[in-house]
């Protein structure tokens, strides 16, 4: 039978990383392999005790033989993949995704993997945004934006459910379009970066697709996140200046240049007005993009598979 799992680098809070952990255990997932960016030993404990999670405390021992600890993250990520890939396989593929990123599928992940051919290196996952609880909700349920492949069906979708935006977000995301990648590990030499693994010069070598599995993120499913992420990603993460526009049209601003104008404009008010036309599922917005066909709705009880897999460390 194929096997699969995860690699993840994160700082978040035990009760996070267990519903992460939960959701991918009960789709099947073999191995979780979770690198601990902070120190955190009661969740290192907690973590390491469960049979399927191989947790590593990524301390200064551990960057001491690795020349030293990077000061950017998405560096730190690539290196701790790099670490799971080179260790003694355990599965026979790995997807290098986040914490806030989770695998949607309605079929089992390991029959498609399954079917992948052998040249197949590495296989691509889509992502799908999930937006905040709106009028277009029921209790329970996660509402998420998808966009088309296609750059001109993508753009005319855009224009329609985000009127407003649709010149600068691609799809009207405000993460990443490019997905993530499953890859074989144990692959000497291979390359790991954020949305791309590299092989002897060659990205993505025998890269397949995976349109039966969608992948969820949370980027910005409430006001709160939102917000509390906004600084650091301004600065250093998925909003930082160097990045380009996300669109590929003149005139685009990228979300650094565009998040400016915004609150130049109208300071958090601004922005705020932005989040609630952007990333609630109000029902006008759902009906929009249910028209286009890119409305996904999932009850995911991640609290609920928290308990189940995790029952000892899950305090009320």
């Amino acid at each position: 039978m194929t096997t699969w799992g995860t690699v993840t680098t994160t700082n978040a809070p035990l009760d996070a990383i267990q519903r992460f952990a939960a959701w991918h255990l009960e789709q099947g997932a073999h191995r979780l392999y979770i690198y601990l960016d902070v120190d955190a030993h009661d969740t290192f404990r907690a973590l390491k005790s469960h049979p399927k999670i191989r947790v590593v405390q990524t301390d200064k021992a551990y960057w001491a033989k690795r020349n030293g600890r990077p000061d950017k993250h998405q560096a730190r990520q690539s290196i701790n993949a790099r670490h799971a890939n080179n260790r003694k396989p355990e599965v026979d593929w790995l997807a290098h995704i986040d914490t806030d990123e989770f695998l949607l599928s309605e079929t089992p992940v390991a029959a498609q993997l399954a079917a992948l051919p052998a040249s197949a290196l590495c296989a691509r996952v889509r992502p799908i945004e999930a937006l905040a609880n709106g009028t277009g909700t029921a209790p329970g349920e996660t509402a998420f934006k998808a966009f088309h492949q296609n750059q001109a069906e993508r753009h005319r979708a855009a224009e329609d459910c985000f009127p407003m935006w649709a010149s600068h977000l691609s799809g009207g995301f405000l993460s990443h379009v490019a997905g993530k990648l499953f890859f074989r590990p144990g692959t000497k030499g291979l390359q790991i970066k954020i949305h791309n693994v590299t092989l002897n010069g060659v990205q993505n070598p025998g890269q397949a697709d995976l349109p039966g599995i969608e992948l969820g993120h949370f980027h910005a499913d409430s006001w709160a996140h939102f917000i509390n992420a906004y600084r650091f990603r301004l600065a250093r993460g998925s909003y930082r200046s160097e990045l380009k526009p996300q669109v590929r049209r003149d005139g685009a601003l990228s979300l650094h240049d565009l998040f400016a104008v915004i609150e130049e404009d109208g300071g958090e008010p601004a922005l705020r007005a932005f989040f609630d036309e952007v990333c609630v599922a109000d029902q006008p917005l759902c009906d929009r993009l249910s028209a286009h066909g890119l409305l996904r709705r999932h009850v995911m009880k991640l609290d609920d598979l928290r308990a189940k897999h995790f029952p000892g460390n899950n305090p009320s």
